[in-house]
């Protein structure tokens, strides 16, 4: 497995060409100095890209090593030739300029490459593009070992989906969130924040809390934001909740990055405890959120 980081990235060698000898004195300009090759997003794709053609050999795809080969691996032609594209258009990609790459074209250099899963979702990272192989979480059941690891947890635990909808919780987790996980009622967190009266005097300084939940979704919703389950579930709060629907016009985002948070419980009174959330290597857009008591 490799991990790769954007400022790791080596630059391309250029052949200095003959310069007069005047232009030394004069101050230096971007052509002299170019930013390095990481600098944007294409760069990086192109780095990334030939950095795994140069260590795929050529028998690991079926293809004859030949006579005199000069570069390390594969060449541009013959990855090309196995993604169906042109070697001029393949060229480009390697070499970072602003060519369109489309999810397709890099599903076929995925598979050319032979990417490893992580080396796959890296890849359309930094296309910024989806996947099309990433199956549809909305049609594929939770894993059950997930459903079954909150049972476990000696402390309130929730499991959500994409939407944020409770998928499985503890008898802590119904216990400490009333008019949410206990009883029979809607199990979106969301939906609960923004048009529960019980949400509103169970967290404290709500409205902070609250802004932040919208900010939350907004990030964690950027790849699946018009998916049919998602825009149904931002537009029915958008009419539900002023509050959602100012918040979310805000354009705030932020990370879900768990941390302090306060109750104030019907018969537990002031309770706090520190959030933390997980989420599971093969099923990224599930989470597993634990609180712990302070």
């Amino acid at each position: 497995m490799y991990q790769y980081k954007l400022s790791n990235y080596s630059g391309i060698q250029t052949t200095p060409s003959t310069r007069n000898p005047l232009e030394s004195m004069t101050s230096p300009s971007t052509a002299d100095h170019p930013p390095p090759l990481d600098a944007t997003p294409a760069r990086a794709l192109g780095d990334f890209i030939r950095a795994h053609r140069e260590r795929l050999s050529p028998q690991a795809v079926g293809l004859p090593p030949g006579p005199r080969r000069r570069t390390p691996g594969l060449r541009r032609e013959e990855v090309a030739q196995l993604c169906g594209v042109s070697p001029t258009w393949y060229t480009w990609i390697e070499q970072g300029r602003p060519v369109s790459a489309s999810a397709d074209a890099l599903a076929r250099i995925a598979v050319a490459l032979q990417l490893s899963r992580a080396e796959r979702a890296y890849l359309f990272e930094l296309a910024a593009q989806r996947d099309p192989a990433e199956p549809d979480p909305a049609a594929a059941d939770a894993p059950a070992t997930l459903l079954e690891t909150v049972q476990l947890v000696n402390a309130p635990a929730y499991v959500l989906d994409r939407q944020w909808n409770a998928l499985a919780w503890n008898e802590r987790a119904a216990d400490l969130f009333v008019g949410w996980l206990d009883g029979t009622r809607d199990r979106n967190l969301l939906r609960y924040t923004f048009t529960e009266p019980a949400a509103r005097e169970l967290i404290a300084d709500w409205e902070i809390r609250a802004r932040r939940l919208a900010a939350e979704f907004r990030a964690d919703s950027i790849r699946h934001l018009t998916d049919a389950p998602t825009r149904a579930l931002i537009d029915s709060l958008s009419e539900a909740s002023d509050a959602f629907a100012r918040f979310w016009a805000s354009q705030d985002v932020g990370g879900r990055e768990g941390g302090r948070r306060e109750f104030n419980h019907p018969r537990d009174g002031r309770v706090v405890y520190d959030q933390i959330t997980f989420k599971p290597a093969h099923r990224e857009d599930l989470k597993l959120v634990v609180l712990v008591r302070e």
